[in-house]
């Protein structure tokens, strides 16, 4: 049956705008046309996000605290320590990502593989996975933020799925890969996403704690952009969207792209705010649930194989261009920087992007096999989101067995967490019980993506736990300056490995874990 829909979804996606034989100006059109949208769709919710919810966007605040660092009073002696202590941090996080490349010569090798409680909960993705990076997070994190997600990674990986997996034969075929939409992973994708559109977010107090948070509300809303500016933006561009992209992709009607606009301000809402708790942007799950609707609403017949993957393409650069100009907002934010300074910069950037883009993938696609079984650039994900597309064409009834209905209790489950923890809020607040009510988003995330991370982060605030019970106020003067050494160190790292990468340059060693059973086996192989 999927063999046989995959040729039909050839066959009836066969057009001369196909992805195939789409022309470079053609994508940096459709770049142009798509990109902007997502910068005045968060617009309106800078001040709920970053001076109401109070998010923490660790990147962005690691980032504040680097250039704040360039910018402290001279002479100021607590400052200097910061700095040192920053750039301390930075220059061993950049040290340990660097020595932990050497062991990461193929896939499942490294440090970033070690399977620290063993080899079955590594298996079920739980692990240290070596990540400076997650543990500064964690640093700047509230506690109930990364409780939450290790929660959430408990329920799932600990309990649900393994539970799920013991019917595997009865609610899904036992022949799929792990990472098929109609198995496990259909489970895992889906639940996470639902139980994200019920979270709406929590409350807190918008009353400014101290002087210097006085000062940046002041600063973050005096050169900000009117609502109604953001609001005239996002129709404007949006009525471009909806009569040009029909005329790159055929199979997309003006009102499917309607449709996109409508839902589209909601999920850059809920990344944004993923992002804005555990510095995670979940742009691509959202892209495959519009793969999914906008597939099976158009049907195989009419291309809707072409149409989910170009609905995706929408869908993501609206939600993950929200979620990056919400971080520099934060930025902003903590450095007294102008918001319409940060706004017109993210769409100097996107507009470099478009450009940009589309040239070094034309580069790869005439110069390598991209997409090729065994070549160097096999594209996997493109493999991977074609075949959601094909799912989504053959509608629910590809689901596997009890999806839906799980999606909808957990998804009901969000919005009860929410009320029990706004009802906690209103009604009592001798103990502040509502604090210790997990997050539903937060929980949402490892569903999908394992609990490795939470385990990175929740050693952050471990840390930073101990470090206030020992010394609270040199754990609060230096807590914000480790983490940002330690985020922007091992994020720096990602720019020569990607440099080495291109240059053909491998790591020399493969670092891997057996059970000692399989050791055997490969020692007697190999004897």
């Amino acid at each position: 049956m999927s063999k046989s829909i995959a040729a039909q979804g050839d066959e009836g996606n066969s057009t001369p705008n196909n992805v195939k034989n789409l022309s470079l100006g053609w994508m940096i059109g459709f770049l142009f046309v798509v990109s902007f949208i997502g910068l005045f769709s968060i617009v309106p919710l800078r001040k709920v996000m970053i001076m109401k919810y109070k998010l923490t966007y660790p990147s962005g605040t690691a980032t504040a605290y680097l250039i704040n660092s360039f910018h402290t009073p001279k002479g100021a002696k607590l400052a200097k320590k910061q700095v040192w202590v920053l750039f301390k941090l930075f220059g061993c996080s950049f040290a340990s990502a660097f020595f932990q490349w050497f062991f990461s010569a193929g896939d499942g090798c490294g440090f970033s593989n070690f399977p620290t409680f063993g080899l079955q909960a590594y298996a079920q993705r739980f692990y240290f996975d070596f990540s400076l990076t997650y543990v500064g997070v964690g640093l700047i994190c509230p506690y109930m933020v990364n409780a939450s997600l290790l929660i959430g990674a408990i329920i799932s990986w600990g309990i649900m799925w393994p539970l799920i997996e013991l019917n595997k034969g009865i609610w899904y075929r036992s022949d799929l890969s792990p990472t098929s939409l109609h198995g496990i992973q259909g489970y895992r994708v889906f639940i996470a996403i639902a139980m994200m559109l019920g979270d709406d977010g929590e409350i807190t107090n918008l009353s400014p704690e101290n002087y210097d948070e006085q000062r940046r509300n002041e600063y973050f809303l005096r050169d900000e952009i009117p609502t109604w500016q953001a609001f005239l933006g996002y129709d404007i561009l949006a009525f471009i969207s909806i009569l040009a992209v029909p005329l790159i992709f055929p199979q997309l009607k003006w009102y499917h792209v309607l449709m996109a606009y409508i839902i589209a301000p909601l999920l850059a809402f809920c990344n944004a705010y993923a992002c804005g708790l555990t510095d995670w942007s979940l742009a691509s799950n959202y892209g495959k649930l519009a793969i999914i609707v906008f597939s099976a609403w158009i049907g195989l017949e009419n291309g809707g194989v072409v149409a989910g993957l170009a609905s995706c393409g929408v869908m993501m650069s609206i939600v993950s261009t929200a979620s990056d100009l919400m971080q520099d907002f934060k930025t902003g934010y903590l450095t007294l920087a102008s918001p319409r300074s940060m706004f017109f910069s993210q769409a100097l950037g996107t507009a470099m992007g478009c450009i940009i883009s589309p040239l070094i993938f034309w580069f790869f696609y005439k110069a390598y096999d991209i997409g090729q079984p065994g070549s160097s650039y096999p594209a996997p994900y493109g493999v991977m989101y074609r075949g959601i597309a094909l799912i989504g064409v053959e509608g629910i009834s590809s689901f596997p067995k009890h999806c839906l209905e799980l999606c909808i209790g957990f998804f009901f489950l969000a919005i009860a967490i929410n009320a029990i923890r706004e009802l906690l809020q209103r009604f009592e607040t001798k103990y502040g019980a509502y604090r210790v009510v997990p997050s539903p988003m937060c929980m949402a995330i490892p569903f999908f993506l394992g609990g490795y991370f939470a385990i990175d982060m929740c050693l952050g605030s471990l840390i930073v736990f101990v470090w206030r019970r020992l010394n609270k106020r040199k754990a609060e003067n230096f807590a914000p300056s480790v983490a940002a050494g330690l985020i922007c160190g091992e994020s720096l790292w990602g720019l020569p490995a990607a440099i080495l990468a291109l240059a053909g340059i491998k790591p020399p060693i493969c670092m891997k874990f057996l059970s000692a059973s399989v050791n055997s086996k490969v020692d007697a192989f190999l004897g």
